[in-house]
């Protein structure tokens, strides 16, 4: 399983995602979720995926192969898509394809699940900073004011917490504490999500250079804010008022 978000703020974007993609008792494998694609000064676009790990590779690498012109259908490629729009569909008709081409007869009786999701993001010089969440079926939906954030993965125990926070004229500062903090409630409820997280912070309009951050286990600011969050919410628990038929 896997835990991603991405929020489409005023300020501008956020993304972050764990980098588990399996666990048992006797195997835990770690993958990076996080994809950068960028044109300094023209162009910045990130995907996070989650799902199937065979399609979801296959999907990054059918579009980093078209980027250098090898099998490239009329010539589609990331960099030369007109807006953040063009760039969700294209993701979206990459999806479909490997799908179809892995889900074939043969496996189709077998339970196998191929689907695999997309969170897309990013700005084009000319257009605002744009935020997608592509579906395992190829077609999408985008952020806006009144929904400034998307999930993928095992999203239910962090979700409450943005809910409560995140505005879409939060500072990405805020963003940021607001999203590991339901990074934190994720990885202590469910074995499948795990450290390292990989976090990017983009402005608005600044097409600065990607520097993605990766938070480990041993993050001071990390534990800090989990023991933190923990000891906060225990104080606020104890100062609750007691109902008169609690005997």
């Amino acid at each position: 399983m896997t835990y991603c978000v991405a929020m489409r703020l005023d300020a501008g974007l956020l993304f972050a995602s764990d980098s588990r993609t399996n666990a048992g008792v006797d195997h835990i494998a770690t993958f990076r979720k996080m994809n950068v694609f960028e044109v300094p000064g023209e162009r910045l676009i990130t995907l996070l995926s989650a799902g199937n790990l065979a399609t979801t590779q296959s999907v990054v690498s059918l579009l980093r192969q078209r980027l250098a012109h090898k099998g490239v259908p009329e010539g589609e490629h990331l960099f030369n898509r007109a807006s953040m729009y063009d760039v969700a569909e294209l993701v979206g008709r990459t999806v479909k394809e490997t799908v179809a081409r892995d889900a074939n007869a043969q496996t189709l009786g077998q339970g196998v699940d191929f689907g695999g999701n997309f969170l897309v993001g990013g700005q084009i010089r000319g257009e605002e900073p744009r935020l997608f969440h592509v579906y395992a079926q190829g077609n999408f939906i985008e952020a806006g004011q009144d929904t400034p954030y998307f999930q993928i993965g095992e999203s239910k125990y962090g979700k409450p917490i943005i809910d409560r926070v995140v505005r879409h004229d939060t500072s990405l500062k805020e963003a940021a504490k607001c999203t590991l903090i339901s990074f934190d409630s994720t990885i202590r409820s469910n074995l499948s999500v795990g450290l390292p997280i990989d976090m990017l912070l983009y402005r608005t309009d600044s097409f600065a250079p990607a520097a993605p951050h990766r938070i480990t286990a041993d993050d001071p600011y990390f534990l800090k804010l989990s023991r933190g969050w923990g000891e906060g919410l225990r104080r606020t628990f104890a100062r609750l008022p007691d109902e008169d038929w609690f005997r």
